[in-house]
């Protein structure tokens, strides 16, 4: 393997882009890296000491892909509002009182497995993640009803189906974060989100009520509403460090939010369990990340020693 095809790989390794958008990069730095080599074999060197004048003309590989996010990682306003689109149907299906008719549901759950769908098949841009992320809530829902189970069954049920839940939330989490940890936050984004919201909607007979749903429905459709504006910041901000702090703090500015409005017959200690969940689920796919990573690039080396 040649040094500029060795270099190339690793900037590829280290870019954090839509998939077209980065091959379309890495193809432009090939044949830069290839005219640049050209002319360097022909004003004198060696084909090794143009390679390895190239490579160290170009800088590290680590620096130029943080150099080239910045540059692409900003989506249009069009990308923008389809990634906010489902959080705005959920806050709209409160705010509407959509949840009353069945059609309105299935419609919502169709149209958000079709965009999750449709996203993941033409070439996972930026804005399919919120999708997915819904498209994983009723199974984490389902996960969390089983509590209300009457006797031993709630137990027996949740032993079964909870680690089922964790397998596939893992396993997504982990395929996306191979890619970048930060839309695993993001599509991971509502999760403590609902999850409160189903422990606030408890009733006086262990299960939710018309009543509280058409009290707390505004708050509902407000907190979904301030996610759609978190996620169109996401996608509009070009700095790393800044799309994490806006899924951060506004993560917990909704908690907080929700936690103030004295209608939740939550504890103190369920309030921090849940940020402490956001906080897990919003920075613990970095570390995922960094696992993964670690592990390719041991495998990328012992890959390039074998064709030695």
């Amino acid at each position: 393997m040649s040094a500029n095809s060795s270099y190339a790989d690793n900037l590829k390794h280290h870019l954090r882009l839509d998939t077209a958008v980065e091959n379309c990069v890495v193809r432009e730095i090939r044949d830069h890296i290839e005219d640049k080599k050209h002319e360097l074999i022909e004003s004198g060197l060696s084909e090794k000491e143009a390679s390895t004048a190239v490579t160290r003309f170009m800088g590290s590989p680590e620096l130029v892909a943080r150099q080239i996010y910045e540059v692409y990682s900003q989506g249009s306003w069009v990308q923008a509002i389809f990634a906010a689109l489902p959080h705005l149907l959920v806050a709209a299906f409160f705010a509407l009182h959509w949840w009353q008719s069945t059609l309105w549901l299935i419609g919502i759950l169709v149209a958000v497995i079709g965009g999750a769908i449709y996203g993941w098949s033409h070439g996972k841009p930026a804005w399919l993640f919120p999708w997915l992320g819904y498209c994983l809530m009723p199974v984490i829902a389902v996960g969390i009803l089983l509590v209300y189970l009457p006797g031993g069954w709630a137990w027996l049920a949740a032993s079964a189906y909870i680690p089922l839940v964790l397998l596939i939330v893992f396993s997504v989490t982990k395929k996306i974060a191979r890619k970048d940890w930060v839309f695993a936050s993001l599509m991971l984004l509502p999760v403590p989100i609902m999850v409160g919201w189903i422990l606030a909607l408890e009733g006086q007979h262990g299960f939710l009520s018309y009543e509280q749903l058409y009290e707390f429905a505004p708050l509902i459709a407000l907190s979904f509403a301030v996610l759609a504006l978190t996620v169109a910041s996401f996608i509009r901000i070009r700095q790393r460090w800044l799309k994490v702090g806006v899924l951060l703090v506004l993560e917990i500015l909704v908690l907080a939010i929700m936690a103030l409005s004295g209608k939740s017959s939550i504890n103190p200690g369920g309030w921090v369990g849940l940020v402490l969940l956001a906080l897990i689920l919003i920075l613990g796919p970095a570390l995922l990340e960094k696992y993964l990573r670690r592990a390719d690039t041991k495998s990328l080396n012992l890959s390039r020693k074998s064709v030695r």
